[in-house]
């Protein structure tokens, strides 16, 4: 047995034993299990290093005990929301910009999307994303703008122009023995000209500054098809693979009629706080209680923090319930715009991502934070009075909702006057 330390967004650590052949997805289930979070095959476990401002989320494939053999000491894993994982496969044109994928062969026709993904994966073609990234030049602090081309044999330069002749073409890293990490702390901490910082580390380094790969896109689409191809091309068809065994795993649950679950897990209920219709829980009676003791738990901590005992709403919406939506698993409390554009970012930017939290600017109004073509935007819900009752509405008092769990299910049925339905709840969850 080995021993591994998981961290959730809040800082607090969880020590699992686990056996040397679990994968990241057996140990994201068994997370699922231990905290009582609901199993919707987007958690992920990622490889934080803080001090080089790195991350990523390991494939559900990869061993947990050899990522964290090739870890420094100061490294650690995180248990997190990523819904954006598979994504690209089920919209891969909006991965793949077509000015930025070519076929070795150069045919002029567009592919279809269907085709796109096929000849991604199939080891047969030679499919190439292409286009200027900045690249830190190693051991120093300046950043240079090159042409570069990904292939299946690695990443590479052209030392001229665009051209792709091979006398001109400069291996930069190999796909292999490295991984690619999103860089968090690029402006600050290494100088970068833009926000969209990459970078490819070998497996087997010291973690040494001057042994990675510094890349920098124009914006966040750019970096996101360099990322989802360097992991295309290094894992093919075992990526469709993990993206679909989840699927098929449902199918097959859905054939019983009793849980699988053994004895010891009787005790864990399928909770689900996260507003979405139509779920069935395996044992109404207690999940019913369990979701009443915690959302009572919550109100009390939480009736003082929000609304404070001055404020005129305060004994208006503690009678009518509006307290419920602190049990949520979307609603964040008393954080700042930057920090729910910050958790966003972290759970994939995926059309329909949202939070909701505590307005900065009007107390007794709360934002509602959505995440639309990779774009983040806000809308103010305002409570409204009438007839000595509160409501809340985003839409000027068109639509009306006597709680914010109300308002929630409305929008992820109705789009409303939002850009899309409210999809995904960003989701911190304590191990």
């Amino acid at each position: 047995e080995n021993i591994v330390k998981i961290f959730s967004e809040d800082g607090m650590g969880k020590v699992v034993e686990i056996p040397a052949d679990m994968t990241a997805r057996d140990l994201c289930q068994l997370l699922v299990y231990k905290s009582h979070c609901v199993d919707d095959n987007s958690w992920a476990l990622v490889e934080h290093h803080p001090l080089l401002g790195l991350e990523r989320c390991l494939e559900d494939h990869e061993l947990v005990v050899q990522v964290q053999a090739s870890m420094n000491s100061d490294s650690r894993f995180l248990f997190r929301k990523n819904y954006a994982k598979y994504e690209f496969f089920r919209s891969p044109l909006t991965f793949f910009p077509e000015h930025m994928v070519a076929w070795c062969q150069e045919t002029n026709r567009a592919i279809p999307p269907s085709q796109l993904l096929k000849n991604f994966l199939a080891t047969s073609s030679c499919p190439e994303i292409q286009g200027y990234l900045y690249v830190k030049e190693v051991g120093r602090k300046s950043w240079k703008k090159v042409y570069m081309f990904l292939r299946r044999s690695g990443l590479y330069c052209s030392t001229k122009g665009t051209s792709k002749e091979p006398r001109h073409l400069q291996l930069l890293a190999d796909l292999e023995d490295s991984n690619i990490f999103t860089v968090i702390t690029g402006k600050k901490q290494h100088g970068a000209p833009t926000d969209y910082g990459f970078c490819i580390k070998p497996n087997k380094g010291r973690g040494e500054l001057k042994e990675l790969r510094m890349l920098c896109a124009e914006d966040e689409q750019g970096r996101t098809c360099w990322m989802t191809a360097f992991r295309l091309f290094k894992y093919g068809i075992v990526l469709y693979q993990n993206y679909k065994i989840p699927q098929q795993r449902k199918t097959l649950l859905s054939h019983f009629s009793a849980p699988v679950r053994s004895v010891s897990e009787n005790s864990l209920v399928a909770m689900d706080f996260s507003g979405r219709i139509g779920r069935v829980i395996d044992n109404p009676v207690e999940a019913q209680s369990a979701a009443m003791e915690e959302g009572h738990a919550w109100r009390r901590s939480q009736r003082m923090n929000i609304l404070g005992s001055h404020s005129p709403l305060h004994h208006s919406s503690l009678s009518s319930g509006n307290f419920i939506h602190i049990a949520q698993l979307w609603f964040h409390g008393r954080i700042t715009r930057e920090e729910s554009h910050r958790i966003i970012h972290q759970q994939g930017q995926v059309d329909g991502l949202f939070l909701l939290r505590v307005s900065q600017s009007n107390p007794k109004a709360f934002v509602l934070t959505l995440c639309h073509h990779q774009k983040i935007k806000h809308f103010q819900i305002l409570p409204c009075e009438e007839d000595g009752q509160i409501f809340f509405s985003l839409d000027e008092g068109a639509t009306k909702f006597t709680d914010l769990i109300q308002l929630v299910e409305f929008y992820q049925l109705n789009r409303g006057v939002l850009p899309c339905k409210l999809k995904h709840p960003c989701t911190v969850v304590a191990l």
